[in-house]
C-alpha cells in the first residue's frame, strides 16, 4: 500500500526531466491513417507523426462505469487526433488542467484514448513499444513529458504507443462478489488489454509491426506490465516485455479486493443494496473517498495486505494467477523479458519531505530502520550492508537497505523466468551517479526511482551533463534494440548476456556501460537466507 508512493512514476519527470519544446497545437503538416473505426489525422512535426487522443474504446460513462470497456463507435469522415487527451480521473497534476502548464486537459472519466508517435504512417512494420505509464495505479498519464515518445521514435525508427486507462477506485473497485450484474474485475487492466488489442489490430496502418510488440513500463507501469504478462487474453497480442523498477511477485487477492470494496461502500455511507447508486455519485466524490485513507493505493512491489489498495488483483479469470511468486506464467514462456531497478530507488520517496534523512549518523540509521527491522535482524542487515559497501555513509546505507527489497524481488522475477528455459531474461541496474544535490543537503541524488524515464525515452536535453546524455543514449538504444530483436543490443555497449542463476549477468547502465556478474552478492545472499 502507498501513501506518498502514489506519486510513483512520472513525478520525477516533472521535477527533473528536461522539458521537450512543444510545438503549437495544430502546427505542421497533417498525415492521415485508417483504423477499423474510421480515419484519423495526426500532425507531422519534429521529424515524426503524432496521433494524439485516438479512441480505443467507448467512454466509460454512465452505466459503463465499473464495466469492461466496449469497442469505440465508428465515425464518418476524418477525426483530428492532434492534441493530448484527458488523463484518467485523478487529482490534477502539474501538467493537467487549467492550472497546469497546458500540456494536457483536465482529468476525466472520458479517458480511454491512446497516443502514437511514429516515423511515418506507412506500412514499414517497425517495432512497436507499448508503454504503460507509472503512478501506482493511482495517477499518471500516457501524455507525460518525461515519457514523450518523440525522440525514441525519431532516433531509433520505432513506433511508440501509450494509453490512458482507468485508475484508482474507478479502475479497480470490484463489485462482482457483492452484487448481481455486469461488474467487471480489473477494469483498469481490461482497458490496457483493449488498448493493446487495438494496437495489434490497427498499428500496421501507423507504420508498426503487429507481430513485434513490446510491452513495457516503470513502477506502477512495471506492475501493470507484470500483470499483462500474466493475462491469458493478452498472450497473443505482444511478444516481449520489460518490467522496470517494480517487482510484482504477488498481487492482491479477490477476497482482498472485495474487502476493499466493502470498506469503500462504508465510507460512502452505502450498503451492498445501494450499489446501483454508485452510478450517480460524482467522480469527484469518489476521488475524495479514495483519498480519505492513507492506504489508498497499491504499491507496485511487496505483498499486498488483507485490505489492499486499488490496483490489479488475482480475480481468477482476467488475471488467473500470481505473476511470479509461483513461477512465470506458462503462456508467456516464449516471450523475452527485461527486468531491473534503479540503483537508488528510495531516494525518490524522501525528496518530498524534510531533508533530515539525508544527514543521519549511525544512530539515526538504526532509528530510521527500526520500524521495519528489530534486534538481531537489524544488527545483521546493517552489518551485511556495511561489509558490502564499506565506504557508504549512514544515509547511503539507509537508501541501499530500503532499495534492496525491490531489487531482491526483481531478481526473483529473473530467476522465475530463467527457470522456464524457454526465452531469455535480461537483468539491469541503472547506476548513473547523478551528482545533483538534494536541496538543503550535500547528498547527491544518484539514480533514484523514476530517473530512468527521461533516459530510456532519450528526453535528455543538450544542456544536461555529458554523463547523463551518454547514459540516455545507451539506455534508449538498448531498449529499442530489445524491441526490435528480442535481445537488448546497442552501439558502443558491451554484449548483454541473458541472466542465469549461475553467472547472474547484469547490465550496469552508466555513461560507460559494463556487465557485472552477481552485483552486491552479500546483499543478495542476505535476502535469500
Amino acid at each position: 500500500m502507498i501513501t506518498r508512493r502514489a506519486l510513483v512514476g512520472g513525478s520525477l519527470s516533472a521535477a527533473a526531466a528536461t522539458l521537450l519544446p512543444e510545438a503549437a497545437h495544430g502546427s505542421g503538416r497533417r498525415d492521415e491513417a485508417a483504423t477499423r473505426y474510421g480515419r484519423v489525422r495526426g500532425r507531422r512535426e519534429d521529424g515524426i507523426v503524432k496521433f494524439l487522443g485516438v479512441p480505443y474504446a467507448t467512454p466509460p460513462l454512465g452505466r459503463l462505469r465499473f464495466r469492461a470497456p466496449k469497442p469505440p463507435k465508428c465515425w464518418r469522415g476524418v477525426r483530428d487526433t492532434v492534441d493530448f487527451p484527458n488523463p484518467a480521473f485523478q487529482a490534477a497534476g502539474g501538467e493537467m488542467g487549467p492550472t497546469g502548464n497546458g500540456r494536457m486537459p483536465a482529468p476525466s472519466e472520458d479517458c480511454l484514448y491512446l497516443n502514437i508517435w511514429t516515423p511515418a504512417a506507412d506500412h514499414e512494420r517497425r517495432p512497436v513499444m507499448f508503454y504503460n505509464h507509472g503512478g501506482g495505479y493511482m495517477i499518471g498519464s500516457g501524455s507525460a513529458t518525461g515519457q514523450d515518445g518523440t525522440h525514441l521514435a525519431q532516433l531509433h525508427d520505432v513506433v511508440v504507443v501509450e494509453s490512458n486507462h482507468r485508475l484508482g477506485l474507478l479502475g479497480y473497485l470490484f463489485l462482482g462478489d457483492l452484487a448481481h450484474g455486469d461488474y467487471a474485475a480489473n477494469t483498469g487492466m481490461l482497458d490496457i488489454l483493449a488498448a493493446l488489442r487495438w494496437t495489434s489490430e490497427n498499428i500496421e496502418n501507423f507504420g508498426g509491426d503487429p507481430d513485434n510488440i513490446m510491452v513495457w513500463g516503470e513502477s506502477g507501469g512495471g506492475a501493470k506490465t507484470g500483470a499483462v504478462y500474466t493475462m491469458p487474453a493478452a498472450a497473443r497480442l505482444f511478444h516481449k516485455a520489460s518490467i522496470e523498477s517494480a517487482a510484482p511477485l504477488r498481487l492482491a487477492t479477490r477476497e482482498g479486493a472485495t474487502a476493499r470494496a466493502e470498506r469503500t461502500l462504508g465510507l460512502l455511507g452505502l450498503t451492498t443494496a445501494d450499489i446501483p447508486k454508485l452510478y450517480d455519485i460524482p467522480a469527484a466524490r469518489l476521488l475524495e473517498v479514495q483519498q480519505s485513507e492513507a492506504a489508498n493505493g497499491e504499491a507496485p512491489w511487496g505483498d499486498p495486505g488483507a485490505l489492499p489498495g486499488f490496483g490489479a488483483f488475482v480475480d481468477g479469470r482476467v488475471i488467473p494467477r500470481q505473476p511470479f511468486a509461483d513461477g512465470a506464467a506458462p503462456f508467456s514462456a516464449h516471450k523475452p523479458l527485461m527486468v531491473g531497478t534503479c540503483r537508488d530507488e528510495t531516494v525518490f520517496f524522501s525528496l518530498f519531505g524534510p531533508p533530515d534523512i539525508f544527514n543521519i549518523d549511525e544512530a539515526g540509521l538504526r532509528s530510521a530502520l527500526g520500524g521495519t527491522y528489530q534486534g538481531a535482524e537489524l544488527d545483521r542487515i546493517i552489518s551485511t550492508f556495511h561489509r558490502s559497501r564499506p565506504d557508504a555513509t549512514p544515509a547511503q546505507l539507509y537508501f541501499a537497505i530500503t532499495t534492496s527489497p525491490i531489487r531482491r524481488d526483481a531478481i526473483k522475477i529473473a530467476e522465475a523466468k530463467a527457470a522456464q528455459h524457454a526465452a531469455p531474461v535480461f537483468m539491469y541496474q541503472l547506476a548513473y551517479p547523478d551528482p545533483t544535490l538534494v536541496p538543503g543537503t550535500n547528498f547527491p541524488i544518484g539514480s533514484p526511482h523514476a530517473s530512468d524515464i527521461p533516459l530510456k525515452f532519450a528526453n535528455v536535453g543538450p544542456d544536461e551533463r555529458p554523463g547523463k546524455r551518454a547514459t540516455a543514449r545507451h539506455m534508449s538504444a538498448l531498449w529499442a534494440g530489445f524491441a526490435r530483436y528480442g535481445r537488448p543490443t546497442a552501439p558502443h555497449v558491451p554484449q548483454w548476456p541473458a541472466y542465469t542463476p549461475k553467472k547472474r549477468a547484469t547490465m550496469w547502465l552508466d555513461a560507460q556501460c559494463r556487465i557485472v556478474n552477481d552485483p552486491d552478492r552479500p546483499e543478495r545472499l542476505f535476502w535469500s537466507s
